[in-house]
């Protein structure tokens, strides 16, 4: 991980999402829902439910309308049925793309994200085409400028909760875990009153492709640009090396 730093990428996610708080907050809302539903409204007992709390948190959504989300979901029996569905693809210059949705109508998601990767000259593969080159971990990041603590102290804090990886970039420090003990390791920086940034469990790509010709770079971004607009569209991953 060390040598490509995210929080620029996040960085940039973050203004586009200040743009669109509510946008944001009805996503994540929606896999709240879909968390509560398979695994019920206790987090210490669902661990998908405690995933979908980080990455509220991360994104500053306030602790009641996140309460307010797990008490509707446990509770409303009427609520809309969202299923999960994953599409792999390629991009210019044969970059990685996984696009994660949540949605209530298949067909119609399957054909946006499909004209998404069209606009870009893109295309769809087949399940399992690009996932090979991710590996999925859970990934915390911290701005440098909202951190008060040693750069050793924090590591070791990290390390001793369980963290895989610690490594410390220009602007922030990077923090990587076994998708099992990420909540222990995000649990652990919280209490310990450490800001993050970003903290949600990934799909972290192995290797990087660099993009150096200008059509790539503006077909590339029309895909990402296309599939961020999507309501159904939970998640975006890719190894282009912005």
């Amino acid at each position: 991980m060390s040598g490509h730093s995210k929080f620029a990428n996040i960085k940039h996610k973050k203004e586009k999402n200040d743009a669109a708080k509510g946008k944001i907050f009805t996503m994540i809302g929606r896999e709240i829902a879909v968390a509560v539903k398979e695994g019920g409204p206790d987090p210490a007992n669902n661990f998908k439910l405690a995933q979908v709390i980080a990455k509220a948190k991360a994104n500053n959504m306030p602790n009641d309308t996140i309460e307010r989300g797990i008490k509707k979901a446990a509770g409303d029996g009427n609520n809309v049925n969202y299923e999960t569905a994953t599409y792999e693809g390629y991009g210019p210059s044969g970059t990685a793309i996984i696009v994660k949705c949540l949605t209530d109508n298949k067909n119609r998601t399957a054909a946006n994200v499909r004209n998404a990767f069209s606009k870009g000259q893109g295309s769809i593969g087949t399940q399992g085409c690009v996932s090979y080159m991710f590996d999925e971990k859970g990934q915390i990041i911290i701005d440098k400028e909202e951190c008060d603590m040693d750069a050793d102290d924090l590591m070791m804090m990290a390390l001793d909760a369980g963290a895989e990886d610690f490594s410390e970039e220009e602007d922030s420090f990077e923090i990587t875990t076994t998708p099992e003990d990420f909540e222990t390791v995000r649990k652990t920086l919280e209490n310990g009153g450490v800001a993050m940034v970003s903290a949600e469990v990934s799909m972290i790509p192995q290797t990087y492709v660099t993009l150096t010709e200008e059509a790539d770079i503006t077909n590339i971004g029309r895909i990402l640009d296309f599939l961020d607009e999507d309501d159904d569209v939970q998640e975006v991953y890719h190894n282009w090396d912005m």
